[in-house]
């Protein structure tokens, strides 16, 4: 008879063999769920909960990347808003809105919450095919770089348009949607005229609709949305591709353009011409400067509006300030985006419009970036602060050259006037602009064409607002480097301009006081 002990030793054994021939198979979970919306095949979150896209799964940069992105909060923010209507739904999830689908689809088709938040696939499209076969060649939905305006299909603009975002209407009235091809079309112009071209000079290597498109090789894509805005997420403010608080010629996003020909280029008819110079006026550097008679203390930058404190935003802080007004005729809110990048807009009923001509009062224009900025306490006081540095700034210019006829070239007196007209009257020789050398007098031109009013297209054109100290000690050392070469044919400068030469410029040593003698005629 078995013992109790060795009764349970057997049945020790028969457990322990009954477990080492038992098969436990463990399986992955498919990396992608059936769509809940089958028919559009946008496949939406892999897991609810934890925000992961079924994209992600695989692309795994990008998700992390979103994932900090308000895309990814979009569908809390809108419930978080009180506002929560059907006709924000399509826009706050992941919908046909902002890609090729031309049908409802996704939350619009099925209410899931697969769906909730501008996913992966609200731009770039369904993904369904693309996982079945993701090495397919063709097989690849790409997102779309172009946007024509607020209408276009598949792009930002079905979103990011209408009364209370009016992202894309603001963009169609700036430059940065204009394109031409004869600067698109050149290879050392197309970095900041092209799109396409200016991802390539800025090191980013990614793939879009029209980038590869034989169809796409004589379309230029202007300043667009995805150019300065990098979809996938940014440690950038907004999601920009650079920043935009950094003093980098480089590194600023708004600078890496607007900062071309910053001082005269000898043996080039274009030499004496500026190009773009708007991020050198703002950082206190370029010009032609002659040392005899240039004073300015570059440091005293932080001065003007390219302070570190008062305006940290730099360009932006002043060229992309949103606000809202009440349109005087339906008291309804009217929504600025700041997107026209003008820092202080004309209005129309409230509203920003692409005209530029109206007067520089505080009932015509908007001056909330000069308030937002934190540099001015007030638009009406911003307003005469800048009528005043206006004619300040004028008044120096006009000493220097006066394009009577509107020509942008400088002709010989009467048909213009100023210094440079009289020097082009009586030395005709110092307009060399072939030759190695910087004349004087070219100087001047350059430096008149920067930062003077109307006198040429590519010039500053911020009527001295970027940096009114700089403007003013390049003017004014101008004037001197013109009396002292030129002197024998040039009249004294009028009595106010003097007396403003004689005040020293914040943080100079000396002054511009005119210390040579002057002939007058």
């Amino acid at each position: 008879m078995m013992s109790c002990r060795s009764l349970l030793s057997v049945v020790a054994v028969v457990f322990i063999a009954s477990c080492t021939t038992e098969k436990i198979v463990y399986r992955d979970r498919d990396p992608f769920n059936p769509p809940p919306d089958a028919q559009s095949g946008f496949l939406g979150y892999y897991t609810v909960s934890s925000k992961q896209t079924t994209c992600g799964n695989c692309h795994v940069g990008h998700q992390r990347d979103w994932r900090q992105t308000a895309h990814a909060g979009a569908w809390a923010s809108l419930v978080a808003s009180g506002a929560q209507q059907a006709s924000c739904n399509a826009c706050h999830s992941l919908t046909d809105k902002g890609n090729a689908a031309t049908a409802p689809a996704g939350y619009s088709q099925v209410a899931d919450s697969a769906y909730h938040d501008v996913q992966c696939e609200s731009c770039h499209g369904p993904g369904y095919e693309h996982v079945l076969e993701p090495d397919l060649p063709g097989n690849v939905p790409l997102a779309r770089l172009r946007v024509t305006d607020a209408n276009d299909q598949a792009s930002c603009a079905e979103c990011h348009s209408g009364t209370h975002t009016p992202f894309i209407e603001e963009w169609e009235l700036s430059r940065h949607s204009d394109i031409r091809a004869s600067q698109a079309g050149r290879e050392e112009c197309a970095p900041c005229h092209e799109a396409r071209a200016a991802l390539r000079s800025w090191g980013w290597n990614v793939n879009y609709l029209e980038r590869d498109s034989t169809a796409a090789v004589n379309y230029f894509p202007p300043t667009t949305c995805g150019l300065c805005h990098n979809p996938h997420g940014s440690p950038n403010t907004r999601q920009l591709r650079f920043p935009i608080d950094v003093a980098s010629s480089e590194q600023n996003l708004c600078v890496k353009c607007h900062m071309r020909r910053i001082e005269p280029a000898p043996a080039s008819s274009y030499g004496v011409r500026p190009h773009a110079p708007q991020g050198a006026v703002y950082y206190g550097i370029g010009g032609y400067r002659n040392p005899t008679y240039f004073i300015y203390d570059t440091m005293q930058v932080a001065t003007t509006h390219a302070s570190g404190t008062a305006n940290q935003r730099q360009c932006a802080g002043c060229h992309v300030v949103g606000f809202t007004k009440t349109d005087p005729l339906t008291n309804q809110t009217v929504f600025s985006t700041g997107h026209t990048f003008r820092p202080i807009p004309c209005l129309v009923n409230g509203q920003p419009v692409g005209d530029n001509s109206c007067a520089y009062t505080t009932a015509a224009r908007s001056w909330k970036a000069c308030t937002g900025s934190g540099c001015h306490s007030s638009e009406a006081i911003a307003q005469t602060v800048f009528t005043s540095g206006r004619s300040t700034l004028k008044n120096l210019v006009d000493v220097v050259w006066v394009d009577l006829d509107g020509d942008e070239s400088i002709d010989a007196y009467p048909v213009d006037t100023g210094y440079l007209a009289k020097v082009k009257l009586n030395q005709p020789t110092a307009f060399a602009y072939t030759d190695s050398i910087i004349t004087p007098a070219e100087g001047a031109e350059f430096n008149a064409r920067t930062v003077g009013e109307g006198l040429y297209a590519n010039g500053d054109k911020s009527l001295g607002v970027h940096n009114p100290f700089l403007a003013r000690a390049l003017i004014q050392a101008n004037i001197q480097e013109l009396l002292a070469t030129y002197g024998s044919f040039l009249p004294a400068p009028p009595p106010e301009v003097q007396r403003l030469m004689a005040q020293p410029l914040p943080g100079a040593k000396r002054t511009n006081a005119l210390r040579v003698p002057v002939a007058l005629r």
